[in-house]
């Protein structure tokens, strides 16, 4: 987020208040109450400055909070996957070198062994895994083994493995 279009004598909304519409309960975040005021904060458009003169700390150590924070939220996405794939009823492997346009089939077949519904098209389950691959499909090709796994719900979930460089 960009600290423009903000000015320095701006009212800075109160962040508990952020906090408490937000349903933000510290005894069960992986964000400490600092970082998730700076984000709250952040999401409303205030500049990393002004949250410093906020709460009386540099704008470099807001900046490291936030960065933090971030870090945090990602590795508690990252976690809600992992732990959703190693539950899943349907995981399927998909090796190195195989063919995005096989992964569907993989999916769909594994999905009825284990009487579980996904509800999405073959395209939209090749853009789902290559989405969540990132580079690790090159075009049609996978280029590092990927777990799928398909939640009871049907959600997809998409891992690389985990020994990438």
């Amino acid at each position: 987020m960009s600290d423009a279009g903000r000015d320095d004598d701006e009212t800075v909304p109160d962040a508990d208040e952020l906090l408490d519409r937000a349903g933000f309960d510290p005894e069960t975040s992986v964000l400490t109450r600092r970082q998730a005021e700076v984000l709250a904060l952040r999401e409303q458009g205030v500049r990393q400055a002004t949250i410093a003169d906020y709460l009386g700390t540099s704008r470099a150590n807001v900046s490291s909070i936030e960065s933090s924070a971030r870090d945090n939220v990602e590795k508690a996405r990252e976690t809600v996957t992992f732990v959703d794939t190693l539950t899943a009823p349907v995981r399927v492997e998909v090796p190195v070198g195989s063919d995005l346009y096989d992964v569907p089939k993989q999916v769909y077949d594994a999905c009825d062994d284990a009487g579980v519904k996904v509800d999405h098209t073959a395209p939209d389950l090749m853009k789902i895994v290559s989405d969540a691959a990132g580079d690790a499909v090159e075009g049609r090709e996978v280029k590092e083994q990927l777990f799928v796994g398909v939640t009871s719900n049907g959600r997809v979930r998409v891992r690389r493995h985990a020994n990438r460089v």
